[in-house]
């Protein structure tokens, strides 16, 4: 076997691979949960946390550091981070929140897609319609109560 027809069957095999239905349900699943995380992101960033800076008198949490060295003097993060050593808490808190807001609307979606699920199951199913056979037996016996 030659080195195309190697390169070929390694082609072959690949698009087999990727045209199975767990990989492309898998790769839309990702695309999907990145879409998800940015808008997430944008309702942490853009609407809950300047909501909870208002409430706080324009508290911002993700500025919030401690010096590790006295070489640190910056009033801000990104400067005193040039300058040493830092314990950046408050990016800490900040990413803390967002973790908290993503995984109670993960549970939200997951609770109604539950629900849903529930009341399709709830449901009941139409009873199967009984074979011929069982409905001339059915009629047999009904004949022959009335005898």
């Amino acid at each position: 076997m030659s080195v195309e027809e190697k390169g070929m069957q390694m082609l072959k095999e690949f698009r087999e691979f990727a045209m199975k239905g767990n990989v492309v349900d898998l790769a839309v699943g990702v695309i999907i949960g990145a879409a998800f995380g940015a808008i997430v992101n944008s309702l942490v960033g853009d609407v809950i946390m300047p909501m909870i800076g208002a409430v706080t008198g324009g508290l911002d949490f993700s500025n919030y550091f401690t010096p590790l060295s006295k070489a640190v003097t910056a009033g801000n993060l990104a400067d005193a981070k040039k300058q040493g050593a830092v314990l950046a808490w408050g990016s800490f808190l900040t990413l803390t929140i967002n973790f908290i807001i993503v995984a109670f609307v993960l549970f939200l979606v997951i609770r109604a897609m539950n629900k849903l699920k529930r009341k399709e199951e709830a449901a009941p199913a139409a009873p199967p319609k009984p074979s011929a056979e069982v409905e001339l037996l059915t009629e047999i016996r009904d004949l022959l109560k009335k005898s």
